[in-house]
């Protein structure tokens, strides 16, 4: 499918459908109409004059202005809608806590749901490459990775559906619910919580595009693909000095962009850095963009907050560590989450509702790493069997 994307770089609704196509590993080509002026004019054809953007053309030349993801997943062709209104497990989430609970309980017989909000693999699809994960002594492409689960799942007659938002949970009478953004209602015997956390973001132009292909949120992860090559980490708190100590393993040079005068990291993460040769740390540095070539990110620009002077930096890559947030939002009236928003839970994996359980990265606790986060979802499954052969409610 071609798919070719017109918008603007300052367009939120652009950055969301451009998001929302390269989570779901779908190629497609974007024209910033305010800069060539002939594709401005076609969209005014288009339109009939209008300019609402983004206004997505496709290879059949049918044409979506400013659509929904759900919108868009159905001009896909995903799965936006369940078969059935009850299940013995609705898991909220789509990577690998996700997907490796639903395959354990659906292995049992189990009737089981799958809701996730962006694309199914989680941010596993979205990694160029996995390097660490059993299994795989050459590696393995994050999309790869993904397929093989999502197809694993899908053997196990998992229910999956994506591009769903899910807003609400909580007590059914002598089950639960599940609703999501357009008003749907499912019920179930149990909801896992697997909705993961997301790495804060810059939100500057460029950055959207490279992710994965130059940017990335995982020293772990990705360090090693960049061996004997300079990379920068932006950030000032204690992950991103200890990313950049892990990244002078592979890296000759590992320089960090501070915004501010200082570091925020810990006294003994501040020591470590400034006594690392290895580490160059520029404060007072606000990022501007990325640019890229061939799909790959290879340009920074930066800029001095104290004189306003623009300068280009040509880094092999960026590792950005400004935080995590974990996606539960939409759980916080009804689930017990900490100061952070991560959601707690007893040593069953079970939060403070029974039949609620809440697995991978969105737990407070838990270990914000991919091997992990498939060991939670096993683990959160062991005990929902446990619950479902004693509350078994049905339809």
């Amino acid at each position: 499918m071609t798919i070719k994307l017109y918008g603007t770089n300052w367009c939120s609704d652009c950055k969301r459908s451009k998001k929302f196509l390269g989570e779901q590993r779908v190629r497609y080509d974007y024209i910033d109409i305010e800069e060539d002026e002939q594709a401005q004019a076609y969209v005014r054809e288009l339109q009939k004059g209008g300019m609402s953007i983004p206004t997505i053309v496709f290879d059949n030349q049918s044409v979506l202005i400013e659509p929904s993801n759900a919108e868009l997943a159905e001009k896909l062709g995903l799965d936006i809608k369940a078969r059935c209104t009850f299940y013995d497990l609705i898991v909220i989430g789509g990577g690998p806590t996700a997907l490796t609970a639903a395959i354990y309980i659906a292995r049992d017989g189990y009737d089981v749901l799958v809701i996730e909000r962006s694309s199914l693999g989680g941010q596993a699809g979205i990694t160029e490459c996995l390097d660490n994960y059993p299994g795989f002594p050459q590696g393995v492409r994050g999309g790869e990775f993904a397929e093989r689960v999502v197809e694993q799942a899908k053997r196990f007659d998992v229910e999956m559906i994506s591009a769903q938002n899910v807003v609400r949970v909580g007590n059914d009478l002598d089950a639960h619910f599940v609703e999501t953004e357009d008003g749907t209602h499912y019920r179930c015997n149990a909801v896992l919580l697997a909705t993961g956390s997301s790495y804060k973001r810059l939100d500057v132009p460029g950055e959207g595009e490279y992710i994965g292909a130059g940017i990335h949120f995982c020293a772990t992860c990705d360090g090693p693909f960049y061996k004997g090559r300079d990379v920068v980490v932006v950030g000032s708190g204690s992950s991103a000095v200890e990313e950049a100590v892990f990244l002078t393993r592979f890296s000759p040079q590992v320089t960090i962009l501070v915004r501010g005068a200082r570091l925020s990291a810990s006294k003994l993460a501040v020591d470590k850095a400034l006594s690392t040769p290895e580490i160059k740390i520029r404060y007072n540095t606000e990022i501007i963009e990325f640019k890229g070539e061939n799909n790959r990110f290879t340009t920074l620009v930066v800029k001095d907050t104290q004189s306003g002077k623009p300068e280009v930096l040509h880094p092999a890559a960026a590792f950005i560590f400004i935080g995590l947030q974990p996606n539960s939002e939409p759980f916080r009236e009804t689930v017990a989450t900490n100061a952070q928003g991560f959601i707690c839970t007893g040593s069953d994996f079970q939060t403070n509702i029974e039949g609620i359980f809440a697995a991978g990265d969105v737990r407070a606790g838990s270990t914000k790493q991919l091997v992990s986060a498939a060991g939670e979802g096993a683990a959160a499954a062991i005990a929902i069997r446990e619950h479902l052969s004693t509350h078994h409610a049905g339809a």
